[in-house]
């Protein structure tokens, strides 16, 4: 099957994806969702039956990360592969990866030699801690980097201990970041000519998501602590339990107090000086809390939501991830799509999270089986059907 690209938008960008688990599948799906022909590189199944420490090929978790690729095999540890790949680095504009740093030095695939034969190409990387530096050997794990970046110090709640996220955000955002920095690397290509190495890390991600946490840190000296469901700063905003369950409600600025406090027929608390203003309120929030909980327990979640939205009070419902995606408004941006697999039948995927006006993404084909497009690749790289025999005889694709 030739390229079938999601978008126009990349269309003409060819990637080589030699990525793995998570952080690399994610920078390469931003690329092969906005049209890029991405061509998947995979170990021989004789070789590498489970997916290179991936999820199972048929699952969810699989399908929702590797759409819109080719796939083909090149066992990358024989010479004869690695040779194979460098004619597709020749013509391709894109390599990403996540191994271990040391490993595509070892492979022969680093930045200098991609260079070597196509002063163009773009080499993205993704590594656990960066590609130098005291740290950078040390494996890559999600978790970890949410630890070692900070994030664990400041989610739960206060005294429990610290808590991971419930996504693998550090996997997420570096890819994310790699992607964006592809797409500069892209643009800076138009002037320049040259391409160049473009290099993301989960424990990078990590201190750059802590964002306003961290300059409360590095401008002011201040370490954030753990607030649970309660805004840091901005009280109150936080977690509130209703008549039938809980709902978020957030609180920000004066003007919005004083709608919140009308609504609630408590204008009473303008006028307290536990309440008076933003740092009264925060050094008081338990006491707030507990007054505001006390009169959303004796409210339906539906009705207070539709009182607050309507007097210009920020709220909104907690859904559980079935009841996020009945969200009518979820459903009106789109944020699933059906695909067909040849395997699996019809599947729905999460779709991207931006609207292009004239060049959308969409889901065009659903992830390929292993070595689907191995033939097809290497054919237009002038091998005979004889040759491919040979080679995959061999297990070098």
């Amino acid at each position: 099957m030739p390229h079938k690209p999601a978008s126009t938008a990349l269309s003409k960008v060819k990637v080589l994806d030699l990525t793995r688990v998570r952080s690399g599948p994610t920078c390469v799906r931003q690329l092969a969702d906005w049209g890029a022909d991405v061509i998947k590189v995979e170990m021989p199944e004789k070789l590498d039956p489970d997916g290179a420490l991936g999820a199972p090929r048929h699952t969810s978790d699989f399908q929702n990360l590797q759409r819109n690729k080719r796939s083909i095999t090149l066992n990358m540890k024989e010479p004869e592969a690695v040779e194979i790949f460098m004619k597709l680095v020749a013509d391709a504009d894109v390599v990403v990866e996540n191994f271990r740093p040391g490993v595509k030095h070892k492979l022969g695939i680093d930045y200098d030699s991609l260079k070597a034969v196509n002063p163009r190409i773009i080499l993205g990387s993704i590594s656990g801690f960066g590609q130098d530096g005291p740290a950078m050997g040390n494996p890559g794990f999600d978790q970890v980097a949410q630890g070692m970046g900070g994030l664990m110090s400041i989610t739960g709640e206060p005294g429990q201990g610290p808590m991971r996220v419930g996504i693998p955000i550090a996997d997420l955002t570096a890819g994310i970041f790699c992607a964006h920095g592809i797409m500069v690397a892209l643009f800076e290509r138009e002037t320049s000519g040259e391409g160049q190495w473009v290099q993301s890390s989960l424990l990078q991600a990590m201190t750059f998501m802590l964002d306003f946490q961290a300059a409360r840190w590095t401008m002011g000296g201040d370490v954030p602590q753990q607030a649970g469901n309660n805004h840091p700063t901005s009280i109150p905003t936080g977690v509130y339990q209703t008549k039938d369950g809980y709902m978020n409600i957030a609180v920000a600025g004066q003007t919005i107090w004083g709608r919140f406090c009308k609504e609630l027929d408590h204008e009473d608390w303008l006028e307290n000086p536990d309440y008076i203003d933003g740092p009264a309120r925060s050094e008081n929030r338990d006491q707030l809390h507990d007054e505001i909980t006390a009169i959303t327990k004796t409210i339906n979640t539906k009705d207070l939501i539709e009182r607050l939205l309507a007097a210009g009070c920020p709220c909104g419902p907690i859904n559980s991830i079935d009841q996020a995606f009945e969200e009518p408004q979820v459903k009106h941006l789109g944020m699933t799509q059906t695909v067909h697999s040849e395997k699996m039948g019809d599947i729905d995927l999460i779709t991207q999270p931006i609207f292009l006006s004239r060049t959308p993404s969409t889901l065009e084909v659903a992830p390929p089986e292993r070595s689907e497009h191995t033939d097809e690749v290497l054919g237009d790289l002038g091998y005979s059907a004889e040759q491919l025999a040979d080679l995959k005889a061999r297990t070098v694709i």
